[in-house]
């Protein structure tokens, strides 16, 4: 499944800007929902956040197994810490989303862009990538 398109604005933390050297505030950020393009199809849940869009901002680091992601919908935006997916591949990969997310784990979500660039790339250069080749995988 292709990534969610959603986007956000987030600006910088109160404290953060406190902390700014005087005519250098920081800049708000765009964040990118990470999860895939079905996860606002939960509407039949009682919890709202699971139609949330949410991206990772940092993990936490004297906190094992979570990291704090911005959460946001049409009305609101939230930083929240959540701990991390158990959910492991057939390769042993751990899912890069937070626990109980919504649609697919991370290794089922496919950013659109990126595979744009791939896709040009392998054109262009189709010794670097054998396994687009006809016969030979993906392609």
């Amino acid at each position: 499944m292709n990534q969610c398109t959603a986007v956000v604005l987030l600006p910088p933390p109160d404290h953060v800007i406190a902390l700014s050297i005087p005519g250098h505030r920081p800049e708000p950020g765009h964040l990118l929902c990470e999860l895939g393009e079905d996860h606002e199809g939960h509407e039949n849940h009682q919890d709202h956040e699971d139609t949330d869009h949410a991206a990772m901002l940092w993990e936490e680091g004297g906190r094992h197994g979570g990291a704090v992601w911005a959460r946001w919908n049409t009305e609101r935006t939230e930083l929240v810490p959540l701990p991390w997916c158990t959910a492991l591949d057939s390769r042993g990969e751990a899912c890069g989303l937070f626990a109980r997310h919504p649609s697919g784990h991370s290794w089922e979500v496919t950013d659109p862009t990126d595979e744009a660039i791939m896709r040009v790339l392998a054109e262009q250069h189709p010794h670097l990538f054998p396994e687009r080749r006809e016969g030979g995988g993906a392609g």
